[in-house]
């Protein structure tokens, strides 16, 4: 007895039934929908996984220009912009700034408004600090050691530190306490 018709032929990569190919849909969506899932999950929105990003060269030195900086008040031996500096073993929080002129980009995270308090105090006791920082204009410690006490000056776009491949997910301002403004 002969075939009638063409024989059909199945492939592995390509449904026939509309059943298998609701099921395929359901599988491909659902696991689209993981990846999804996965993705928005690694994604984090104005907090930073890392502190060890160093101030890139360009902005330092268009303060540097103006101020020449003597102290680097929160640096490491990798990333620290003057000679002089204060790495995280010796706490630049618990040192004398004396009446240096010193450069601050604190490590972001929980202690901002530790340091921002440090450079204010310091400024009341002779030094000159400028602090590269995120604009929270919303938080605490920008209420109380920001504002009416020290020269907000803004920056145009997003900052890219050194050791970070994108932008950061904010905008800085550069905070300036002088002695005489106090």
């Amino acid at each position: 007895m002969g075939l009638i018709g063409r024989p059909r032929t199945y492939h592995p990569d390509r449904v026939s039934t509309s059943t298998e190919r609701q099921r395929r849909f359901a599988q491909k969506r659902a696991e689209e929908l993981q990846r999804l899932r996965q993705k928005l999950a690694q994604k984090v929105y104005h907090q930073s996984q890392r502190s060890d990003g160093g101030t890139p060269w360009s902005p330092f030195a268009e303060y540097d220009r103006e101020f020449h900086f003597t102290l680097d008040v929160c640096a490491t031996a990798a990333n620290a912009k003057c000679a002089r500096y204060f790495s995280p073993a010796e706490d630049g929080l618990v040192q004398d700034w004396g009446d240096a002129i010193c450069w601050m980009n604190p490590p972001y995270g929980g202690q901002t408004g530790q340091w921002m308090e440090k450079a204010y105090r310091s400024s009341l006791a002779g030094a000159t600090v400028v602090c590269l920082v995120a604009s929270r204009t919303g938080t605490r410690w920008w209420h109380a050691w920001v504002l009416g006490k020290g020269e907000i000056r803004y920056r145009q776009g997003r900052t890219t530190f050194d050791g970070y491949r994108d932008p950061a997910g904010f905008d800085s301002v550069a905070v300036i306490y002088r002695p005489f403004l106090v």
